[in-house]
């Protein structure tokens, strides 16, 4: 949201987020401050386009700590 509203020099919102995606604005503080929040690939779509942005400047893959064979 910082980097949008910087290259439009203005502030991005939630609510502005909100409206444009039909992304509930809970959900969207959710996906910015919990760490570990479980979005859907619908929201992260939605964001992407939103932000005209590849997925990899959305989310990044951490490795969990526990060693589990898949």
């Amino acid at each position: 949201m910082s980097d949008k509203g910087f290259d439009e020099d203005r502030k991005i919102t939630f609510e502005e987020v909100s409206r444009a995606t039909g992304i509930h604005r809970t959900t969207l503080t959710k996906v910015a401050n919990q760490k570990g929040y479980n979005a859907s690939t619908d929201i992260i779509d939605k964001l992407c386009d939103y932000f005209s942005v590849p997925v990899e400047k959305l989310i990044e893959h951490i490795p969990s700590s526990r060693n589990e064979s898949v």
